[in-house]
């Protein structure tokens, strides 16, 4: 039976990262050694590093003045990175999710950091709209899509101080104007490649302004000068992202995807919309992820949660359970999920509908 996979994350990989990943782990760029064992020193992952960022560059449109490097620690360290390399004595922050609460708590541990707006007070369901970010905050730091709730800023918000975001789940799913941002990151292991390795993309002329010493790993004024290199980088992840952004690339890149991305996710949320057994967890359509689409069963039907779990398993439905913050269940969409296994899933829900 084929799977269809819906896991958050780590998840689903286009077969033509996978498929070259085998290759590279048997025969990495006609060395003769597998990308699992090879220097990240060698000529052959020097350039597959390189290349990478280039890509990285090309896709998202990344002007002059901001560097690409890849860390690890994933996007939980940033959350302390970016206020100790960022901030002075104040920040702000919109708190949208669980992720935007966890950067929030870790900025505190740096000066002031304050919570601009929060839709907390309901579940996370919706993104504020109106708030007020203190002009004297050296940055502003928002979550773009939340994994968890399923809501996400699909503008990218116009502010008069550095603006910082977190797009770990749908960084290369459309486009971006990053010359509104000061820093970037993101977890690969949504959109880009396996667990392991974070984007970052830093707008130079923000970097070295507080006074505070910062540990010589966490600067990244470190990873600037060294190009990624300052210590030995999850090669294997990087090489899998790099071919990840040539599969992106042949398909037209960014803005191709976002009309796949929007597609797949119109259908399923118009599924969810007309089915009588299920509630969208998010209300209001312009709040809505392209890439974590979460719903529930309506009320007068919850005994069915656990039949339709079960029936959409034995219909080769993987990984659409709802975390537990919110319950029911949670559909993944990512770039490399294809429109089939959306149809997949919207079948199930029809015919599992019509039998109860």
């Amino acid at each position: 039976m084929k799977k269809h996979n819906f896991f958050a994350g780590p998840s689903i990989l286009p077969q033509y990262t996978i498929d070259k990943t085998i290759e590279g782990i048997k025969d990495f760029a006609g060395s003769g050694l597998s990308v699992l064992e090879i220097s990240h020193r060698s000529k052959e992952f020097i350039a597959c590093m390189n290349d990478t960022i280039a890509l990285c560059r090309e896709l998202l449109e990344i002007p002059a003045g901001y560097q690409v490097i890849f860390l690890g620690g994933g996007a939980s360290l940033q959350f302390a990175m970016v206020p100790m390399n960022l901030m002075n004595t104040k920040s702000a922050y919109l708190v949208t999710g669980e992720w935007a609460t966890k950067a929030y708590k870790e900025a505190k541990l740096f000066g002031e950091a304050v919570e601009v707006a929060t839709s907390k007070d309901k579940n996370f369901n919706y993104i504020p709209k109106t708030y007020m970010v203190p002009a004297d905050a050296s940055y502003f730091h928002i979550t773009s899509n939340n994994t968890i709730f399923g809501t996400e800023l699909k503008k990218d918000p116009d502010v008069n101080i550095p603006l910082i975001a977190d797009m770990s789940s749908d960084i290369f799913s459309r486009p971006v104007d990053v010359s509104k941002y000061s820093l970037i990151y993101a977890g690969a292991q949504k959109n880009l490649a396996p667990a392991g390795v974070t984007l970052v993309i830093v707008k130079e002329d923000i970097l070295g302004k507080v006074t505070r010493p910062i540990p010589t790993m966490l600067d990244y004024r470190t990873h600037i000068k060294a190009e990624s290199m300052f210590n030995t980088p999850p090669v294997f992840a990087v090489f899998a992202a790099q071919q990840t952004l040539v599969w992106l690339k042949g398909l037209g890149g960014v803005k191709a995807m976002q009309k796949k991305n929007i597609e797949k996710a119109q259908l399923l949320y118009d599924e969810i919309d007309r089915n009588k057994l299920f509630v969208p967890t998010v209300k209001d359509a312009a709040d809505r992820s392209v890439m974590n689409i979460c719903f529930v069963m309506a009320e007068e039907y919850k005994e069915l949660e656990q039949p339709f779990a079960d029936f959409a398993k034995s219909k080769g439905m993987v990984g659409i359970a709802g975390h537990r913050s919110v319950g029911g269940f949670r559909a993944s969409t990512y770039n490399a999920l294809p429109k089939e296994s959306v149809q997949a899933l919207v079948d199930t829900m029809k015919e599992f509908e019509k039998n109860h």
